[in-house]
């Protein structure tokens, strides 16, 4: 499993990228929360970098021939969230093993990319047939569902766009991309205007809410969009520097505890409000340089299940984020999706580093 390697085809520029970011998280959590969840974020840290480090030298290819034992251990953990999950806020996403409690939709999101990197190259020649497709579907549905369940509709959402990556990147046929999008989009707007009706069954009546408020944000600035208008002003208040790190002024989004939890989906408010315009473009630029680092070792990677692999942690890292930030923002409903390498979370900061690691791999054995 493990190969000789150059040291000269090693990624560093990826790694400062990543870790580049985890710091502002870090930093961003100490003045969100409290410095007992910025320790555990820096240990999170280092068992990242630890399993990143072994990773990245181990055959991808190896790793992958495990491919069906990956998505059934996936499919195992998902299943134990239902059984015996843990409940937090009304959501039951975490399980606890030997003491150790971690949320598998994170995880899954890994696990499912592994599998089908190696599903896809093994059936390459046949994407572009009826069959192919439908058995990626399939296999695609439990894990999803299991995760919609809990519930958890952000992170559906996010491993559906990132299994459609997967498939285009695949070799997926054009006119089945264009007579999905066809469907898709009608089947959207009808959707939508279905959710929106008072007795609904569609969708829980939380995440009903969730869209209501970001459609009609001042019937619902006291309640359901307290949060993302209040995470809007703190953002806009930081102006071009912002008001300075661990602000004491108490009408501050922490200090004067106007969003909950703000060092996990909202930590982006954090940032803006006390680095300003200057420290929120400075997350953007970096999210968008991981993904463009990512994408170009996808291109020059020796198979189609490397390339599947590299852009895969693209997408993750660049839709993940673009989400999360579009919650921040306003531009879309909240969603309750972690910000990449910066929301406090030990099991999504350190599975982001599992995929940087395997991604670190396809790079090291790249086409000269």
């Amino acid at each position: 499993m493990l190969r000789q390697y150059h040291i000269r085809d090693y990624d560093f520029k990826l790694i400062i990228l990543v870790v580049a970011l985890t710091v502002i998280g870090i930093f961003a959590i100490g003045s969100a929360k409290d410095s007992s969840l910025q320790s555990k974020q820096i240990a999170g840290l280092v068992l990242g970098l630890f399993l990143m480090a072994v990773l990245s030298l181990f055959d991808y290819s190896v790793i992958l021939h495990l491919y069906w034992l990956i998505y059934f251990l996936n499919i195992g953990l998902l299943v134990l969230v239902r059984l015996i999950g843990v409940e937090v806020n009304g959501a039951r996403r975490w399980v606890n093993i030997l003491g150790i409690q971690f949320q598998p939709s994170e995880t899954a999101k890994i696990m499912l990319l592994l599998f089908f990197a190696q599903l896809i190259m093994k059936h390459k020649d046949e994407m572009h047939t009826f069959k192919t497709i439908a058995m990626c579907v399939i296999l695609f549905l439990p894990p999803v569902a299991l995760i919609y369940k809990q519930p958890d509709m952000s992170t559906s959402i996010m491993i559906v766009l990132l299994f459609c990556v997967l498939m285009l990147v695949g070799g997926i046929s054009w006119k089945y991309i264009i007579g999905s999008v066809a469907v898709a989009i009608p089947a959207f707007v009808i959707l939508l205007m279905l959710v929106l009706q008072p007795d609904q069954e569609i969708i829980n009546d939380f995440q009903q809410q969730r869209i209501l408020a970001w459609i009609y944000p001042e019937e619902y600035e006291k309640t359901t969009a307290y949060q993302q208008t209040n995470s809007i002003i703190a953002i806009g208040s930081g102006m071009l520097y912002g008001k300075g790190y661990k602000t004491n002024e108490i009408s501050s989004v922490k200090n004067g505890n106007f969003i909950s939890e703000p060092e996990t989906d909202f930590i982006y408010a954090v940032i803006g409000e006390e680095f300003g315009f200057v420290g929120g473009c400075t997350v953007i630029v970096l999210l968008i340089l991981i993904s463009f680092e990512c994408i170009m070792v996808a291109r020059r990677a020796k198979d189609l299940a490397g390339t599947i692999i590299a852009a895969g942690v693209a997408a993750l890292v660049g839709f993940q984020g673009m989400i999360n930030i579009s919650v921040a923002t306003g531009v879309i409903p909240n969603t309750g999706i972690p910000l990449p390498f910066v929301s406090y979370g030990l099991t999504s900061l350190v599975s982001l580093y599992i995929g940087v690691g395997f991604v670190l791999n396809v790079r090291l054995q790249c086409k000269k």
